[in-house]
């Protein structure tokens, strides 16, 4: 059963806002079974540019129902619905948000059309509900009325439900209240994370890396980063679909690794701040190759630094590939922020010992 509303609001800051109108049709799929269209008293002023935009004034409202009085209503016909609305976000917030003034914690699962018809009309020129009604021959009129979007919302829901034979791409689009399908989702990343040393890459279903972590333990790292209930940490448990990692084999590396990652990436979750770097920083010896703990037993981590700069990183399993310097080179990772680079092993340095120092 679905709940098709649509809400009119008095615009302002966000969570300051007050609804105007609500229209509300509950719908089984193929019929309206039940409706509630009211407007409400929002006990605050009305933006200008709302008011030109749907026609509600505050003279309008001075004798509707103030929200409370409407309340138990909009609980009773939302009951066991999944609440639809066009930018469900928005709705569903401004809901939340007055029930939250009443004390009242108003949890429902959500289908957002906007993105229901970007899965099953993928070509449309525009989702905005007038022009993709438009586009799809539905009649709507009083847009802009809670009433008239609501109910051209309830035709656009109908013909995707048509298009969604199997009600695969539906379920998908649910938002659950608990989180149901999200929680799913970040199991399934952790259930496949490997508790090594590594750096690791979250990305969106698009394949962009949203966040870079590190650590020892990285599936103890994105375990803990999937139970925070920050507003970022909720971003990226939302927006993540997968998962990749690099394995490191000891601290230098994955600090080297993860820092110059940031750097090119700059990711959208990561809070970045700049490293202090240093142009007059020098190493003891110009000419180096720190070699430390490998991946494997078998391997060396190498880090490759000439003329007092670090010029590339990365893995060898014979000696002869460190003795051959133009062998090495070819199999090294580049370094793009020389500078950056070189500030993060000088500070490793300072602090701790790798396995060993060849000087050339």
């Amino acid at each position: 059963m679905y709940a098709v509303l649509d809400i009119e609001t008095t615009g302002g800051k966000f969570n300051e806002e007050g609804i105007t109108e609500i229209a509300v049709y509950k719908f089984d799929g193929i019929d309206i079974v039940d409706q509630f269209i009211s407007l409400i008293n929002p006990e605050r002023e009305i933006q200008n540019f709302v008011i030109k935009l749907t026609g509600i004034n505050n003279k309008m409202l001075e004798n509707a129902p103030k929200f409370y009085e409407v309340a138990k209503r909009i609980v009773e016909i939302t009951t066991d619905c999944t609440i639809v609305a066009h930018n469900a976000n928005f709705d569903y917030r401004i809901l939340r948000t007055e029930f939250n003034r009443l004390g009242y914690d108003f949890l429902r699962n959500s289908l957002c059309t906007v993105e229901l018809s970007k899965k099953l009309i993928p070509n449309a020129p525009s989702y905005s509900l007038g022009k993709l009604c438009k586009t799809l021959g539905i009649p709507i009129t009083n847009r802009h009325r809670a009433d008239g979007d609501a109910i051209a919302t309830v035709e656009l829901l109908k013909l995707l439900l048509e298009k969604d034979t199997e009600k695969e791409i539906v379920k998908q689009t649910v938002k659950y209240f608990d989180n149901r399908n999200i929680n799913k989702k970040l199991n399934a990343i952790i259930n496949k994370t490997p508790a090594i040393e590594a750096v690791y890459y979250l990305h969106n279903k698009q394949g962009k890396v949203l966040f870079i972590g590190k650590g020892k333990n990285i599936k103890k790292e994105i375990n803990n980063l999937f139970l925070k209930t920050t507003k970022r940490a909720n971003k990226i448990q939302e927006k993540v679909s997968f998962f990749s990692f690099e394995k490191t084999g000891n601290e230098l590396l994955t600090k080297l690794k993860y820092y110059t990652e940031l750097d090119t990436l700059k990711p959208k979750y990561n809070i970045i701040t700049s490293k202090k770097t240093n142009n007059n920083i020098t190493f003891n010896h110009p000419n180096m190759l720190l070699i430390d703990k490998g991946r494997t037993v078998e391997e060396h981590a190498v880090i490759l630094i000439e003329n007092n700069q670090v010029n590339g990183y990365g893995f060898t399993n014979l000696a002869f590939q460190e003795n051959h310097l133009d062998i090495l080179k070819s199999i090294l990772t580049p370094v793009e922020n020389k500078l950056l680079a070189k500030t993060i092993v000088k500070n490793y340095l300072n602090r701790k010992n790798v396995q060993k120092i060849v000087r050339f």
